[in-house]
């Protein structure tokens, strides 16, 4: 209803991209399957231990903020937020609380409160019977928390901002933000009201897809709203996402805010970033590749690609990459071709034929064959299926388009006296549509132009076909 006016905010945690952990020099595998290996007394929380901090896992999220405008910190430090979980070796996470690394910043029209530096948790299985387990191999990788201002309102516009997000942390190497694998984490506070104050804020947590992101959100936002118009009061609480009945679920009260008890982490270094040289905010600038906003503009407006084209090669950076070495040297027409043919026929095959695709390969298929096939198809020497059929077969083979389109008989045939023989003798063999045609019926062109294809077995160039046809039937 118009009426009520939902506000959300988000809260977001991704796994950043190092070598390490964040505290120790346990190895930050996101892929090991084997429980307990990528760990050490560390991070396993042995009394006596002393944590190091990360350089990398700082510089990534400075980057970040540097990359949506924020401010990036003079001063910073490490908390103990503490709690107990099982998950949580030490009886506490070190987190940060008062001074962030970034505070403020935009991303998608969306201002941010600000992004900090935590460790990871272990992660808990709980099997049937009476016992759980804790795999460690996750405790201590490098965790970074955004945290939106709550000005988004819809369920869109939070997906939208959740993928935002995912796309800028690949462009910039911080994080692969892998949602299947837990290395993006997206938590939505929710709240609605017929004032202009905020309504009671429910918080729904660990959505593991941009699915469930969106579900999630308009599912609360429909229960509150179907709530107050009944009278109700909405209870402050922490709710779960139920993916088989698509339907959020009460996990626990919220009454107050969990008293942290924060303390900065008297092992760990404060931290004054001005005076580390490789922090400078030129230098953190100038690491930075084209961002995704950046790259966007620049397609439409050097490129001319359409929106939906543009959209694609930047949500997609592999694509992206191939598609920028294909265009090398290319013509606005010929450029066009490339990006309606890479992001149809082959991506569709592609995914059709589950093939790896990497920045300079999509299975076997190189940019400069791409830019091959287009340049026979704008020299009248390929049609538009006999490209698919020669971009099928790069794709597995690797071989050059011209070879193949050459073993497979698919360079149109352009001899104007070899093909107005074969339209003689079509014209001969088909007087009825010819008759047709000349009395004014279009549809018998076409026909005529599709005996000819058969009788050349696919070869002949259908526009010089049509144009042949024309001539003769104008006589």
């Amino acid at each position: 209803m118009e009426k009520y006016r939902p506000t959300i905010g988000l809260e977001i945690h991704a796994e950043l991209k190092t070598r390490t952990k964040m505290f120790c020099d346990s190895k930050n595998d996101p892929d090991e399957k084997s429980p307990n290996v990528n760990i050490c007394p560390i991070c396993m929380g042995h009394p006596g231990t002393l944590p190091v901090i990360n350089k990398e896992a700082v510089k990534h999220v400075l980057r970040m903020g540097t990359a949506v405008g924020g401010t990036i910190a003079d001063f910073t430090e490490f908390d103990r937020k503490n709690y107990f979980y099982p998950d949580i070796p030490k009886g506490y996470q070190i987190s940060q609380y008062k001074y962030p690394l970034v505070s403020g910043g935009v991303i998608n029209e969306v201002e941010l409160t600000r992004i900090h530096l935590e460790e990871d948790t272990a992660r808990s299985s709980h099997e049937t019977g009476d016992y759980s387990l804790v795999d460690f191999n996750r405790a201590g990788v490098p965790l970074m928390e955004l945290v939106t201002e709550p000005v988004i309102h819809s369920a869109e516009q939070a997906v939208a901002f959740a993928k935002e997000l995912q796309l800028l942390m690949q462009t910039l190497g911080v994080s692969e933000a892998n949602m299947e694998k837990g290395e993006m984490r997206v938590e939505a506070n929710i709240s609605v009201s017929d004032t202009d104050k905020f309504g009671t804020k429910v918080e729904v947590k660990n959505l593991n897809s941009f699915r469930a992101v969106e579900k999630a959100v308009a599912y609360e936002i429909a229960r509150h709203i179907e709530a107050l118009e009944r009278g109700e009061k909405i209870v402050q609480e922490t709710r779960g996402w139920d993916e088989n009945k698509n339907k959020t679920f009460s996990q626990r009260s919220k009454e107050n805010a969990h008293d942290y008890r924060y303390f900065p982490d008297p092992d760990l270094p404060k931290l004054k970033l001005s005076e580390i040289p490789e922090f400078s905010f030129e230098l953190l600038k100038q690491s930075l590749p084209e961002l995704p906003w950046d790259k966007r503009i620049r397609y439409e407006k050097s490129f001319g690609l359409k929106k939906q084209d543009t959209n694609f090669l930047v949500e997609n950076i592999a694509y992206a990459t191939f598609f920028e070495s294909a265009v090398v040297g290319k013509d606005k027409k010929s450029i066009e071709l490339i990006a309606n043919y890479l992001t149809s026929d082959v991506v569709g095959a592609a995914n059709k034929q589950n093939l790896d695709v990497t920045s300079t390969l999509i299975g076997k298929l190189v940019p400069a064959n791409l830019a091959k096939v287009i340049d026979m198809i704008s020299a009248g020497e390929l049609s538009s299926r006999g490209a698919k059929d020669v971009i099928a077969d790069a794709l597995i083979s690797g071989a050059d388009a011209g070879e193949i389109a050459r073993e497979k008989n698919l360079i149109q045939k352009n001899d104007v006296g070899e093909l107005a023989k074969i339209i003689v003798g079509v014209i001969s063999e088909n007087k009825k549509a010819v008759d047709e045609y000349k009395a004014g019926k279009q549809a018998s062109l076409q026909f005529l132009i599709g005996q000819g294809m058969r009788a050349t077995k696919g070869s002949a160039n259908p526009e010089m076909l049509k144009t042949i046809f024309l001539e003769q039937l104008s006589k």
